[in-house]
């Protein structure tokens, strides 16, 4: 998908990253599909001004990083869960974030407008409320809220790895020592609230990272009450 992405935009054909990503749902384009589609597609920069291969540089490492880690920790996790039960996880752990992000979005859409034009958030509710801004301006405001990539779903994995194997060693780039499991998912889901709440990396969704976390988290706590994983030390 994502090759087809950056083939297709630079030949102005179709970019669907505007069919298939998540798009704000207040807006237009918005469509219920995009919940589950938007997990399948990735970042594919500006083929148009940076060319195919310059669009493929800029976000290759981040698509590989994430491809890894659900290989890594999702090979482990779907031999523990069973392969259907390990699909439905990961495409729940996905639309989790996908409806947090939403969340995320409704509430906080008049501040990140206000910003866009660096004025009070006030200002901003004050104009809507009088009908000060054009209706057609705010819904290309709304289709510009786009997220696209696995990265919720796969924070899901993470999350579900480190409850699962609390324990085990992982070794990490410039870190000479090894962690265990469940202190590297602490440190990871404190790294996305912080970037999160102080608006670091404002264009990762980092929300709807910890969403894929929450969303993993309630399922796991749902199957040991039911007993799924009672043969699971780490759950325990």
């Amino acid at each position: 998908m994502w090759v087809a992405t950056i083939l297709l935009m630079s030949r102005n054909i179709v970019d669907l990253t505007q069919i298939l990503g998540l798009h704000f749902w207040l807006g237009s384009d918005f469509h219920g599909y995009q919940i589950l589609t938007y997990m399948f597609m990735h970042d594919s920069g500006n083929p148009l001004q940076d060319g195919i291969l310059g669009a493929m540089s800029m976000s290759v490492s981040h698509l590989f990083f994430n491809m890894f880690s659900l290989w890594m920790f999702g090979m482990l996790l779907e031999r523990v869960m069973g392969a259907k039960r390990y699909l439905f996880f990961y495409l729940t752990c996905g639309i989790g974030a996908g409806l947090v992000q939403e969340l995320v979005w409704h509430m906080s859409w008049e501040s990140v407008l206000a910003t866009i034009n660096n004025v009070p958030t006030v200002e901003i509710e004050n104009a809507i409320k009088v009908g000060a801004i054009n209706a057609n301006f705010l819904n290309e405001f709304y289709n510009n809220l786009v997220t696209v990539g696995a990265s919720g779903a796969v924070f899901g994995i993470l999350l579900a790895f480190g409850m699962i194997f609390p324990n085990m060693p992982m070794y990490i780039f410039f870190i000479p020592i090894p962690i265990k499991a469940k202190w590297m998912v602490i440190g990871y889901g404190a790294i996305e609230l912080f970037f999160g709440i102080t608006g670091h990396m404002d264009h990762v969704a980092h929300f709807a990272h910890l969403g894929g976390m929450l969303f993993a988290f309630i399922i796991l706590m749902y199957w040991r009450k039911k007993g799924v994983f009672n043969n699971i030390h780490g759950l325990y």
